[in-house]
């Protein structure tokens, strides 16, 4: 049985593939790109059917950041030119939500620059989450605040949160070489209370940052064992004026190769294309859609997005469905298994593992499955960064509209 194959089977039983299969997934060639995308779309119309969740992002306070992720144009010391203020007010959050709401967001990401809440910011949080739940009904709300202490997660929950994101971003090993002010311990820590409060946890990567296929592989393998809900997979938007402005190494192909590994690793959860995708996919992007199952709409936290209605018609024209208020996102047997909104399995596995509770990327007999005819098989060593693609700075537009400004925001 050929390499893809083997993994949509796998994806519809929700068994991990191996590391040497995600590996080939992304050392496959561009000439194969189409193949991989219709074999990672059967395992996604499986547990998703068409539809595509919107989600809508709050920036409740951006910049001044004292944290030193490279990636970030909020970072201690960036020179990014981005929209810096301080805390919105509940009504001012609540109304740049209703306008993602009005144009068909599910979900409501509410994210606050800095290492993470006090415990004033938490009580700040908690009355925008109010504000917000009593103007959308039925609307989810995701808080992104950074790292947890003992507590927080849990008056996040009382007040309202449906979900609470913190990504992984890269792999253990190159952790400390993106960010030195805190660690990749401390993240799992917070994932690990936002499951412990009852809150779906939300936890991703990002692409581009000059990472191995073998640290792709790692991070993605690490939040399968975490078990999140959902997985946004960010593609590094190179701002001016940060460490990695000059990280150029993606293209459509590879984007959309990841996201096929995403989808095999995690085939039963909830994957958002993030930050990056109109940079790095262009027109792609649609292609995008028969791997994830989730976007965002509009404009991101510092830099802007596509056009909301051209997101809306991408998903039409594609085949798609928005996924509607009503709609459970998560297939039944996940659904069923959280515990208060928290994901978690019955068994021991991670996500999309069997209810048996096998070791997460490992067959049940062991082996390794043959490449598909045609595909070269990833490397013993290490593989290092793309080359850098030429810079398309052309494309990076810093947001100057919605949340924070006087100016309509794009939805």
């Amino acid at each position: 049985m050929d390499l893809l194959n083997t993994l949509v089977d796998k994806g519809l039983r929700r068994e991990a593939p191996t590391r040497e299969e995600a590996l080939a997934v992304l050392a496959t060639s561009d000439d194969d790109v189409l193949d991989v995308v219709a074999a990672a779309g059967k395992v996604r119309r499986h547990w998703f059917g068409r539809r595509v969740k919107l989600n809508y992002l709050v920036n409740l306070k951006s910049g001044l950041c004292p944290e030193d992720c490279s990636y970030c144009s909020q970072r201690l010391g960036s020179k990014a030119e981005i929209l810096k203020y301080t805390w919105l007010k509940p009504d001012q959050a609540s109304a740049a939500a209703a306008a993602g709401v009005s144009g068909g967001a599910k979900r409501v990401c509410l994210v606050a620059s800095g290492r993470g809440p006090t415990d004033r910011d938490v009580d700040r949080v908690s009355d925008t989450i109010k504000a917000i739940k009593e103007q959308n009904e039925g609307v989810e709300v995701c808080a992104c605040l950074g790292l947890l202490s003992d507590g927080q997660a849990e008056r996040l929950r009382a007040a309202g949160a449906d979900a609470y994101n913190h990504n992984l971003n890269t792999s253990e090993a190159t952790y400390g070489d993106i960010t030195t002010t805190h660690t990749y311990a401390d993240r799992v820590d917070t994932v690990h209370k936002a499951h412990a409060a009852g809150l779906s946890a939300c936890s991703g990567l990002i692409a581009g940052m000059g990472e191995s296929d073998e640290d792709l592989v790692d991070v993605v393998f690490s939040l399968r064992e975490l078990d999140p809900d959902s997985v946004p997979v960010n593609f590094l938007i190179p701002m001016e004026g940060t460490p990695l402005a000059k990280e150029w190494h993606l293209t459509p192909q590879r984007c959309l190769r990841i996201l096929a590994m995403t989808r095999f690793v995690c085939p039963d959860v909830e994957v958002r294309i993030a930050g990056g995708r109109e940079v790095h996919l262009r027109t792609m992007q649609p292609l995008a859609l028969h791997l994830a199952n989730s976007i965002f709409l509009g404009d991101y936290l510092t830099s802007e997005g596509q056009a909301g209605h051209a997101d809306l018609e991408m998903i039409a024209d594609a085949g798609f469905e928005v996924e509607g208020a009503g709609e459970i996102t998560l297939p039944e047997h996940r659904a069923a298994a959280r515990d208060g909104g928290c994901g978690a399995h019955e068994g021991d596995g991670g996500c999309g593992s069997h209810g048996s509770g096998g070791g997460c990327g490992s067959h049940a007999g062991g082996g390794v499955c043959a490449p598909a005819p045609g595909a070269r098989t990833a490397p013993a060593a290490a593989t290092g960064p793309r080359p850098a693609e030429e810079p398309r700075t052309d494309l990076v537009a810093v947001r100057r509209r919605g949340a924070g400004t006087d100016l309509a925001p794009n939805a």
